[in-house]
């Protein structure tokens, strides 16, 4: 079941090794590396409960925590069986996996409550009372080391409580697997165009950072459909430039001293990478984009 996740085997070792231990995780990597599934599939392997909590500047701690209903406690006063939990609380009883998405766009004071459960494995929930968390709790978070808008740096106190685990993208093959994997019924000269296009991106000077692997799906997957629209050849330079820009300009950032458009770099980067595609075919190459 595990080997579900390619090329993730040292990031599985290292996570499952983590948790049984006692530890709570920081997963540091760009989006579309495998993280979430990552912790699905330990969860699975655990017997234990996934809450993902989706880290933003609405998180409160309320949210995390959970609340009473108002309405009954302006009937019954508060009791617990009036308290809904929130996620924390949730996991915390059920002894779950509590897994936070981009952790540092969460406010500082909803931080400070995951680093006090991480510390002292319970919670003082006012009008209801102490919390324990079960002894198979744990907590992962994850951030993105290479996004910084609407971000805030994390306190060494949650560095300091957790086990830094770095996850970086996949290798060129492993890429070209995921993406048979999901787009099944894509050519394998596409696919490879799909993943060179995205690992592209992600050295280009003028962009601070590229496309996952998710914009190769995308990309493999559109360039069919686009043909089969406009009635023409799959390989149609235009349909591969309109795809190109569909499926990857909106997942780059663009470094602040760009001139261009998001649109140039991607025009720019397909037509190099579509030139040399048909160069090796011109020469008869057999090696695969990439190698």
């Amino acid at each position: 079941m595990l080997n579900q996740v390619v090329g993730r085997r040292r990031e599985l070792e290292l996570v499952r090794a983590a948790l049984a231990s006692g530890a709570h995780i920081l997963l540091e990597g760009p989006p579309g590396t495998g993280k979430t599934t990552v912790l699905r599939q330990v969860a699975q392997a655990r017997h234990t409960p996934f809450v993902l909590v989706e880290g933003n500047a609405e998180l409160t701690p309320a949210r995390l925590i959970g609340s009473f209903d108002p309405a009954l406690v302006l009937e019954q006063g508060y009791r617990p069986e009036n308290f809904t939990d929130g996620p924390l609380v949730a996991a915390m009883r059920e002894g779950g996996l509590l897994y936070v998405e981009e952790l540092n766009r969460v406010p500082e004071e909803t931080v400070n409550v995951l680093l006090t459960v991480m510390s002292e494995g319970e919670i003082n929930v006012p009008r209801l009372g102490r919390i324990a968390a079960d002894e198979k709790f744990r907590l992962v978070a994850a951030m993105n080391p290479y996004d910084s808008v609407g971000t805030s740096r994390l306190s060494m106190a949650l560095y300091d409580r957790t086990c830094r685990i770095s996850v970086g993208y996949q290798d060129a093959e492993q890429e070209r697997q995921i993406v048979e994997l999901v787009a099944e019924q894509a050519k394998q000269d596409l696919v490879a165009e799909a993943v060179e296009l995205a690992r592209a991106t992600r050295e280009h000077p003028e962009l601070r950072s590229g496309a996952s692997v998710r914009g190769a799906i995308d990309y493999a997957r559109l360039v069919p459909e686009l043909a089969d629209v406009r009635a023409v050849c799959a390989d149609d330079p235009q349909v591969g430039l309109d795809a190109a820009l569909t499926a990857l300009s909106g997942r780059v950032r663009l470094h602040e001293s760009c001139r261009r458009s998001a649109d140039d770099v991607i025009e720019e980067i397909f037509r190099q990478v579509r030139a040399a595609r048909l160069a090796r075919d011109a020469a008869g190459g057999e090696d695969r984009p990439g190698e």
